[in-house]
């Protein structure tokens, strides 16, 4: 399966049948891609479903339509088992950044939070989840979001990359957390709910 956000309403590009979220079914095969945009973009839908018999070749076919940008980031966990998170665009979010030319994956998530964070010590854990969302900059681009849970002991004070128009960084405990996540991306929230999972 493949959930893709469109301004946080998903597209879901699914083998499976099930539809627990009451959104509107469409066969791959039988849908072009402008009309699924024109679907998601509908103010009454929070979400579409594709059925594929080959989600492999689908959504080979469905990245075609779309400049595929690769980025990476983490989830930071330090001794008090509080989140690392930074407030952009008047949104709290995850640190996260394009992959560079001849970067790994792993390379670009470390660096990405170390520089939108000013944080260092970072451990790198396991891979938690890859997250896709839709945007225009010059056409029509698919960030495919590769996340790490990641660890530090780092306790020296955080810098904001103001030039990444981050405005705060902050380790949040729970309950501030569960606060954040009411003013976040949908993305950010797979990243989370998949690390409460492990």
């Amino acid at each position: 399966m493949y959930k893709v956000f469109v301004n946080d309403n998903p597209i879901i590009i699914t083998s499976s049948l099930k539809n627990e979220n009451n959104y509107p079914i469409y066969l791959f095969e039988n849908i072009t891609f402008e009309e699924i945009l024109h679907v998601i973009k509908d103010t009454d839908i929070n979400g579409i479903q594709l059925y594929s018999t080959d989600l492999k070749k689908d959504w080979i076919s469905f990245t075609q339509h779309l400049t595929v940008i690769a980025a990476a980031g983490g989830l930071v966990t330090n001794a008090k088992n509080e989140l690392l998170f930074i407030y952009r665009n008047g949104v709290w979010d995850l640190p996260k950044g394009k992959i560079e030319k001849g970067e790994t994956i792993e390379t670009a998530a470390i660096r990405e939070v170390e520089e939108e964070c000013g944080i260092f010590n970072l451990k790198l854990g396991k891979k938690l989840v890859t997250t896709y969302h839709i945007y225009h900059q010059n056409g029509l681009n698919l960030k495919e979001t590769h996340w790490f849970l990641m660890t530090s002991d780092y306790n020296e004070a955080l810098i904001p990359q103001l030039e990444e128009g981050i405005t705060e960084v902050c380790f949040k405990n729970e309950v501030a957390i569960q606060k954040a996540l009411q003013n976040t991306y949908a993305n950010i929230k797979i990243v989370y709910d998949t690390y409460k999972e492990l």
